[in-house]
């Protein structure tokens, strides 16, 4: 009888198995294999200690290498399209290019070297023996010893020689290939380092005077006195002995700040002050640091990197003399290059052939051609093809819909069909308002009852009036139960309560947006106005008692109009690179009579968070008008639908759009006043 045995040998990242056939006494092997589960020992340290893996992090992260290499093949595509027109490319790179500025497939000629049966020659060599010349001044040791120096040090020579004197089309054209290739780090709106309040950061490079251990232990580790050159001095702890006697380090200093600006110092009378050092893995100090080394050497990146070359030719450049640096750096050295050679090459102010080139990116966006005719090669090169920033895809599909606003269309069929509107953002200064009301309406306040069983509600007393409540509460940025009560009694309040969650650490949301954009405004030396006064006087969105033209006119005579608040949060809103965010807030300044205050304050502001109400701003504005009372309602701003309703039903007409229940519920109002 025939017998199969399967055995298998389970491991920690493997299986194997085995199908061992027996018959009539006799065992084969009739099939064995093996499945290994591919993980570095990282990944198994976390597996057997329980941690989840994610199935598609290695995907995602691939995925993203390979569009950051689809994007950098596109920019230089556009570029060799236009440096083709201009002829600045070499003829060996130009052969193996096609007429969209593609390599043909399977080759990738270096644009600085010319291969010719298999033998590279530089094609830059006058500009290199100019370097080595360079180079032979300062270490004239170089020379004599024979040592090689590097073919692709040039490229920095150049980019140092392009500021001030003329060089040729094709050095040109590699100067170009590489600034697409390294374009800097781009600091996105919002990611920018929070200035901590009250503190002072810099970066210091100094000697190393002393080092003495002190005898006690933080941390369970030794601790150090080491002493600056330049008088100052703080303690490290260190599991091993500090050899930095003598030695050049690297410092980022915190200082602590009296409010007055002055440093503030501790008990001894020495100024707060604490040290760390850039560690490898510290990208954000290392960016700080050489950022710092640049700007005090006032020179360009290129610059930089060449001049420190030519006094130390052993100095490793990435990763050590340049690490992370802001895009404007780069840009920077760029401009000045394109200006300066604009004066030697004369095609670089040819009009015939930007017109081409721009024809030649666009073919088929006429707008967008006539949009940039009257700029140049400077900006086409800077702005258009190598710092070119992809804006990121609108999400706008995600945000819920209205359930009330809509608007129809006809479809391709010729059916009638509603697209309902999406809702409101909840930074938007309607919303805030919208929130407040609604805030104000659900508030009540408590007084203990007097036998010391229960409460009392006492919110009439209290608040007699919610308009002058809510208009407080469009002044704060968020309210706590102390702050409010604070505000309606004084400072003694003991015994209330509201019927929020009573915790002194408790904070609400009000009117951040509201709130701060009005203060930047008063501070700017505009004038303080009731916004709520400007917002009744609102018929609908489009239909305004005052209109546009006459709120403009009161936003020019620094008067804070709801218009001109709304359109300082939609620059805020809807820009987020941050040159543009600066430009946009100067011009509106500049327009509306506002200090300088106004713009480096508002453009500090962090982009608001992608948070949505439950209304459109249609609804929300006719709901407004609803919700306001006192001072702030007015009944000409009611949309004429909704008061045709309201008017049907204080005269009982009929209306089907009407229910039964909301008129049994509305039976007590005699008044179109009863509806604030």
């Amino acid at each position: 009888m025939k017998k199969h045995i399967l055995g298998l040998d389970l491991g920690t990242n493997s299986i194997g198995w085995a199908v061992v056939t027996e018959e009539d006494d006799q065992k084969r092997i009739s099939c064995a294999g093996s499945r290994i589960i591919p993980m570095d020992a990282k990944l198994m340290g976390d597996f057997e200690s329980g941690n989840s893996i994610s199935q598609t992090k290695d995907r995602t992260q691939a995925r993203g290498m390979r569009r950051l290499y689809e994007r950098h093949a596109l920019r230089r595509e556009r570029l060799n399209r236009v440096l083709s027109i201009l002829g600045f490319l070499p003829e060996h790179y130009t052969q193996d290019l096609n007429r969209y500025g593609q390599l043909n497939k399977g080759v990738e000629p270096k644009l600085a070297w010319t291969n010719t049966d298999g033998k590279y020659t530089f094609l830059f060599q006058d500009s290199f023996n100019e370097m080595v010349r360079d180079f032979g001044r300062v270490h004239p040791e170089l020379l004599v010893n024979g040592r090689n120096i590097a073919y692709d040090w040039t490229i920095y020579y150049l980019r140092k020689k392009a500021l001030t004197q003329a060089i040729n089309k094709q050095e040109l054209a590699w100067i170009l290939h590489q600034f697409n290739q390294k374009r800097g780090y781009n600091q996105a709106r919002g990611e920018e380092d929070e200035p901590k309040e009250n503190k002072r950061q810099e970066f210091i490079s100094e000697k190393v005077v002393s080092v003495r251990e002190t005898g006690e232990k933080s941390k369970g580790k030794p601790q150090y006195e080491v002493c600056l050159e330049n008088g100052w001095s703080f303690l490290k702890e260190s599991k091993y002995p500090l050899d930095w006697e003598g030695k050049i380090k690297n410092f980022i200093v915190t200082t602590t700040l009296n409010d007055d600006g002055t440093e503030a110092k501790d008990k001894e009378g020495n100024v707060k002050r604490t040290f760390k050092a850039p560690s490898d893995d510290d990208w954000g100090l290392q960016k700080l640091k050489t950022q710092h080394d640049i700007d005090v050497s006032h020179k360009t990146v290129g610059e930089f990197i060449y001049d420190a070359l030519l006094q130390n030719p052993d100095q490793k450049i990435l990763g050590q003399l340049v690490r992370v640096v802001d895009r404007k750096y780069y840009k920077e050295e760029l401009e000045r290059i394109l200006e300066t050679q604009k004066q030697f090459i004369p095609e670089l102010q040819n009009r015939d052939l930007y017109a081409e080139s721009i024809k030649a990116l666009y073919p088929q966006n006429e707008a967008y051609r006539n949009s940039i005719a009257g700029k140049d090669f400077t900006y086409l090169f800077l702005k258009d093809i190598i710092f070119y920033q992809r804006p990121l895809k609108s999400k706008k599909s995600l945000i819920s819909e209205c359930p009330y606003e809509y608007h129809v269309y006809k479809d391709k069929d010729g059916k009638w069909q509603r697209q309902y509107l999406k809702c409101i953002s909840k930074s938007h200064p309607l919303y805030e308002e919208f929130r407040m009301w609604q805030f104000v309406e659900n508030l009540h306040v408590y007084r203990e009852a007097a036998n010391g069983i229960g409460k009392d509600d006492c919110t009439s007393e209290y608040i007699p009036n919610k308009a002058e409540l809510v208009k407080w509460l469009l002044t704060q940025k968020e309210v706590t139960e102390k702050s409010l009560l604070t505000y309606l009694v004084g400072k003694k309040h003991a015994g209330l309560s509201w019927n929020y969650v009573s915790d002194k650490d408790k904070k609400y949301p009000a009117a951040p947006v509201t709130a701060t954009i009005s203060a930047i405004w008063r501070e700017s030396g505009g004038k303080e106005t009731d916004l709520r006064k400007e917002i009744t006087t609102e018929k609908n969105k489009h239909h305004r008692k005052i209109s546009n033209k006459e709120q403009d006119k009161k936003a020019q005579d620094n008067n804070l109009t709801i218009n001109a608040l709304e359109q300082i949060w939609h620059i805020l809103y809807s820009v987020s690179d941050k040159s543009q965010l600066v430009a946009a807030l100067k011009h509106y300044a500049e327009n509306n009579n506002l200090s300088s205050i106004f713009v480096d304050k508002l453009s500090k502001q962090k982009p608001f968070e992608a948070d949505y109400g439950a209304y459109s701003e249609k609804a929300i504005r006719k709901l407004l008008n609803l919700m306001r009372c006192g001072e702030y309602w007015s009944e000409e701003a009611i949309d004429k639908k909704t008061r045709d309703r309201i008017d049907h039903i204080l005269t009982a007409e009929v209306d089907d759009a009407i229910s039964e229940r909301v008129r049994v519920k509305l039976d007590s109002m005699n008044d179109v006043k009863d509806f604030q």
